[in-house]
């Protein structure tokens, strides 16, 4: 149960942009025109991979049975200077709160949080050129052209953080999903067992008319959950998005005030700002005799700052200075019982004016982007290897790909950008000779005599 919980947390995934269509190499014949100029045109671009955020997704669950996807190629360029059409992107879709990685590199691409946003994450190799495009006045006739760029492929790592204004916390069985229910119209799975609720919870409330805020079911925290124990750490991750926390202690526990220590200490040890947010404690079944002597208990120890004011108080939310605010200092400890509904709308509208007087939430900010120009990434690396040389270079990689081997006009140009890059001269140093084989990605070339 709980490694199909993960599955739905955090996905891998590949895509590989569209091909470039190539470009075409032709002729113009005309009635009377024995020697027609080139109007061979260039191929179309590649299609992008493109994520978008769909607002009805909360799981990345829809991965799990398809983890690769492409955009579609390019299509050739023809004669008559007729241009390829463009390969169609591949729109994949991914619920707010994605955070996307390289997953080799582990760089971050970017931040998915408003409904519709996209980002690029591979894109379409460009459209070989036709001959058209290489007629000088000295060369009118060229016998060259581009096969098509090939589209980029990564790897990514998809990892989800609900997104909600006011989450829910406590130690399983605290009444988190009887609380959501009552304060929205989600209908969370509710039993007396614990980690009845084995991934987040998410439910709208409807303020008046206009204004609706989401809440989170955050699964019950444990002892150790910082480390890992049970399923802590995923559990913890949901947080860091959540603006506001109501934290949740059942009336019934045989010591409220241990497990609300346990869930704050859980959430300082994770760190990731958890401690720093604003807390409104409620301490739910009210509605029986002993939760009720618990509560008074609760706030009359006074080892929770000013709870005793905050509970009587129900009118008033003393709020801190949220640019600092006291790690774990609740804002008020309210009674309440989502039975009867005593104080439940309160509790609600107290964790709204606290969301009210915060700052604007900050987006994760994507890491600079690596240049992958093919004209200005002209770093290489050469090696040996069985009894050849290897040239590691992204750009030469991609080149020869695009090169047309059975032209010589092309091939004339792949040969004098090894010399123009200072990759054959770096060859030649090693000591190459004619004869011998240079690895370029999946290539093998023979070399020639200069």
């Amino acid at each position: 149960m709980a490694e199909q919980w993960l599955m739905y947390d955090v996905a891998t995934i590949a895509v590989k942009a569209g091909r470039g269509g190539d470009g075409a190499m032709s002729f113009r014949r005309e009635a009377y025109v024995p020697r027609g100029g080139p109007d061979g045109g260039n191929g179309g671009r590649g299609g992008d991979v493109i994520l978008v955020v769909n607002p009805h997704l909360n799981t990345l669950a829809h991965f799990q049975h398809r983890r690769r996807f492409e955009a579609e190629d390019g299509r050739n360029g023809g004669g008559q200077n007729k241009t390829g059409r463009s390969g169609k992107p591949k729109y994949v879709e991914v619920p707010p709160g994605t955070v996307v990685r390289d997953a080799e590199t582990g760089r971050v691409l970017g931040d998915l949080t408003r409904p519709g946003q996209q980002l690029v994450v591979a894109r379409g190799g460009r459209g070989g050129r036709g001959n058209a495009m290489f007629a000088t006045p000295t060369n009118q006739a060229p016998q060259i052209a581009e096969n098509g760029e090939p589209g980029e492929r990564r790897t990514l790592a998809l990892e989800l953080k609900l997104i909600a204004d006011i989450g829910i916390v406590g130690l399983p069985n605290a009444g988190k999903s009887t609380l959501l229910a009552a304060l929205t119209a989600a209908r969370p799975k509710i039993a007396d067992y614990p980690f009845t609720t084995l991934r987040p919870n998410l439910g709208v409330a409807h303020l008046d008319d206009e204004r609706t805020v989401v809440l989170a079911d955050i699964p019950g925290l444990i002892e150790g959950a910082s480390q890992g124990v049970g399923l802590g750490l995923e559990f913890l991750r949901h947080i860091e998005r959540t603006r506001v926390l109501i934290h949740l202690i059942d009336g019934l526990s045989d010591d409220p005030l241990r497990d609300y220590q346990t869930v704050n200490r859980e959430m300082a040890a994770f760190g990731h700002g958890l401690s720093d947010k604003p807390q409104i404690v409620a301490m739910t079944k009210m509605d029986l005799p002993d939760a009720q002597a618990a509560f008074e208990l609760f706030v009359g120890e006074g080892k929770i700052a000013d709870a005793r004011r905050a509970a009587q108080d129900a009118s008033s939310l003393h709020l801190p200075a949220f640019g600092s605010p006291a790690p774990n200092r609740p804002l008020a400890v309210l009674p309440i019982s989502a039975a009867t509904g005593e104080n439940v709308r309160e509790l609600l509208n107290r964790a709204v004016r606290v969301l009210d007087a915060l700052p604007p939430p900050a987006e994760l900010e994507p890491e600079p982007a690596l240049d992958l120009s093919l004209e200005r990434d002209a770093s290489f690396e050469i090696v040996r290897e069985g009894g050849g040389f290897r040239v590691i270079s992204p750009m030469l990689e991609r080149k020869v790909q695009m090169t047309r081997w059975d032209l010589d006009d092309s091939v004339a140009v792949f040969q004098r950008m090894l010399q123009s890059t200072g990759i054959g001269p770096e060859l030649e140093r090693l000591g190459i000779q004619p004869g011998d084989t240079v690895y370029i990605g999946d290539y093998e070339l023979e070399w020639g005599e200069g």
